[in-house]
C-alpha cells in the first residue's frame, strides 16, 4: 500500500500543489545538511497553508523547526504583516531553517528561537509575548502534553491548535506501550479530551509520509 499512497501523493501534488523551485530546494538543503527527512509532505505543507488562511491568522507559534520547510508553507499564506515565532533545540537545524528562510525571501515574517522549547516557551511567558492565531506542534512526541500546555497559556478564544504525527502507524491504540513517543501522544490526547478549553478531532493520514495523522482544535471561549 505503501507505493499507492506515494503515488497519489504524487498525483495530488502535481495537480493542486504546483512545483515550486524554492520549496524544493529546501528539502535540498535539508537533505545535503543531513537533516532528518522527516518534513511534512508537499500536500500537508499546502494543508498547513490553507488553514492560516482560513483562520486569517497573522501570528503563527510552530513548535519544531527543522529545516523551516512547514514555516514557510505557513509563512506563505499570512497576510503582509504576519508573523512566525517558530521553537528548534538543535543549533545546526535552526542554522540550516534561517539560510532556507532567507532564500525563501521570508526573514522579516519570520523569528527562530533556539534551545530547548520548554525553557524558549517559558522565557515567552517572562516577555508577555501576545497570544497566536494558530498553534502548530511539531517535535518530540514524549513533550507533547507539555507543550499543550504552553499551546492553551499562548491562546484566546478562537486560536487554532494543529499536532502532528498523532497516529504513529496505529500505535497511539496500544495503551501498553513502553514507547514514550506513543504515550506522549496518548496523553496529548487524554489532555484535550478532558479540557473544556479545546474542541477537537484529530483525522487518520495516509501518503509518501506513510499512516499517521493530525490532530485540529480550536480553543474556546
Amino acid at each position: 500500500m505503501q507505493q499507492t499512497w506515494e503515488q497519489v501523493d504524487e498525483y495530488i501534488t502535481e495537480l493542486l500543489c504546483p512545483n515550486d523551485v524554492v520549496l524544493d530546494e529546501v528539502l535540498v538543503a535539508n537533505r545535503n545538511a543531513d537533516l532528518p527527512e522527516i518534513d511534512v509532505a508537499g500536500n500537508q505543507g499546502k494543508l498547513l497553508q490553507l488553514f492560516v488562511q482560513m483562520k486569517g491568522a497573522k501570528r503563527i507559534l510552530e513548535i519544531g523547526t527543522l529545516g523551516a520547510y512547514s514555516t514557510i508553507w505557513m509563512a506563505r499564506g499570512l497576510p503582509a504583516d504576519g508573523r512566525i515565532i517558530t521553537l528548534e533545540l538543535v543549533q545546526h537545524h535552526a542554522e540550516v531553517a534561517l539560510a532556507n528562510i532567507k532564500h525563501a525571501g521570508l526573514e522579516e515574517k519570520i523569528e527562530i528561537r533556539t534551545g530547548d522549547a520548554l525553557e524558549q516557551l517559558a522565557k515567552m511567558a517572562e516577555e508577555q509575548v501576545q497570544p497566536f492565531d494558530l498553534i502548530f506542534i511539531d517535535a518530540d512526541k514524549p513533550n507533547n502534553p507539555k507543550y499543550l500546555e504552553w499551546a492553551l497559556h499562548f491562546s484566546r478564544p478562537g486560536t487554532v491548535i494543529i499536532g502532528d504525527n498523532v497516529i504513529r502507524g496505529g500505535e497511539i491504540i496500544d495503551k501498553h506501550s513502553t514507547d514514550s513517543r506513543i504515550q506522549g501522544v496518548r496523553t496529548f490526547y487524554e489532555m484535550i479530551a478532558s479540557n473544556p478549553k479545546i474542541s477537537a478531532t484529530a483525522i487518520q493520514t495516509v501518503g509518501s509520509k506513510g499512516y499517521d495523522g493530525f490532530m485540529i482544535g480550536i480553543v474556546q471561549e
